[in-house]
């Protein structure tokens, strides 16, 4: 008869060490006494040890800045020589988010177990990717964990870096949008109806900017609820469709890539995280070919994607990178001559790694030169369409005016 496996549970523990300081923190484990055992062998006296209620458990959302933080503190503690296991439980004890803290007491019970790092990471391809798992099984199989995972630690720091970068000068047009938006809808909705209610007693023919506003106003006040929630079912299903359909995300890349002002930084924010990635792989030892792999999905654009899956499949076949980069027209010539003299010097993860610092001063200074740039322009845009409409509702009292002054 079949033994059913029992499924873990996150238990709340206090103890004390062989000093009596008081000690505190969580783990995952099939039962209290595992718990307690798992305690002794680590110097700890167990005091209390609780399951965790999922009911009135706090959740929370592991985003990419806790992995990046998380991957900084290992790499410092192995630095110093703390023991791996020891140094996830105080990473995890140190985590200010719940999720975090489970997540690392999962992959902590799983070390436990027998499995390697890479394995316990691979388990959770949602927080670490696979070129996350392929840098750590690389730094194991060297026996040089602890200098990769300070090269991961880096490489996150730098591509969070110019992901921010990227959305703030994004961020500012899209926010000054939606609230021009929203205000021109208030207007519409509350202001518009009450100046129409004081020229209905004009008893005069209305100018024809001020009736079509009048018009556009009668249409908001009536259909309000099919703007705002026709507006909201529209941007939720694009936004869905954008994340499943490969389709889509290859005709927005494409879209993004060509837009005005915005497309060239985006261009060598992509070009920055393609050559940073493949530098921080090939140094930690990961081979070439394998490396690819791993290379487009970082680069956040599915045009790079498929131009890396060429490179990819040519290199394999014997191609140099440089002439399989080359084939793909994505990288412009400074890259492609980089790369030519990387790999005929041997230093090619240097000369990538230099290619993505000069591309990530690049973002730097057009993302400020946009900042200065948009600004004037959006005060432009908010003046004329707030203004006409003001000047456009006050044009008959103008000319009432004018009338009384005859």
């Amino acid at each position: 008869m079949a033994v059913a496996a029992t499924k873990d549970a996150t238990y709340i523990w206090e103890g004390r060490d062989k000093k009596g300081k008081k000690l505190s923190g969580q783990m995952l484990a099939p039962g209290e006494a595992l718990v307690s055992a798992q305690l002794r062998r680590q110097g700890i006296t167990a005091t209390k040890v609780k399951k965790q209620s999922t009911l009135f458990a706090k959740t929370g959302k592991i985003k990419e800045k806790d992995i990046t933080l998380f991957t900084r503190q290992m790499a410092v503690m192995m630095k110093a020589g703390v023991p791996l296991l020891q140094s996830f439980d105080i990473v995890g004890r140190g985590a200010a988010n719940p999720a975090v803290q489970r997540l690392l007491a999962e992959v902590k019970a799983d070390i436990e177990k027998g499995n390697s790092m890479h394995q316990a990471f691979a388990k959770h391809p949602k927080h670490f990717d696979k070129l996350f798992v392929n840098l750590v099984e690389a730094g194991e199989a060297a026996g040089i964990l602890e200098d990769v995972l300070e090269r991961l630690a880096t490489y996150k720091e730098k591509i969070l870096a110019i992901k921010g970068k990227i959305k703030s000068a994004l961020f500012y047009p899209a926010a000054v949008i939606v609230v021009a938006f929203i205000v021109t809808a208030a207007i519409m909705i509350f202001v518009i109806p009450a100046f129409k209610e004081l020229f209905t007693g004009f008893g005069a023919d209305l100018p024809g900017p001020t009736m079509l506003v009048m018009k556009m106003s009668d249409y908001f006040v009536a259909n309000w609820y099919l703007i705002f929630g026709g507006l909201g079912a529209a941007i939720y299903g694009f936004v869905q469709l954008w994340k499943r359909s490969k389709k889509v995300q290859r005709v927005m890349d494409k879209l993004m890539l060509r837009l005005p002002i915005f497309g060239p930084v985006i261009e060598k924010a992509t070009i920055a995280r393609w050559t940073r990635t493949l530098s921080t792989m090939f140094a930690a030892g990961v081979p070439l070919v394998e490396a690819l792999e791993s290379v487009g999905g970082a680069a956040g654009n599915q045009l790079y994607v498929e131009a890396t899956d060429k490179i990819r499949s040519e290199v394999a076949t014997g191609s140099s990178l440089t002439v399989a980069m080359q084939g793909t027209n994505r990288f412009p010539n400074m890259v492609l001559q980089m790369t030519a003299i990387g790999e005929e010097s041997g230093a090619l993860d240097s000369m990538l790694g230099k290619v993505a610092d000069f591309y990530e001063r690049e973002v730097d200074d057009a993302v400020e030169a946009i900042s200065s740039l948009i600004e004037p322009l959006i005060m432009v845009v908010l003046g004329t369409l707030i203004g006409g409409l003001v000047i456009a509702m006050y044009l008959p009292i103008f000319k009432m005016g004018a009338v009384v002054g005859e």
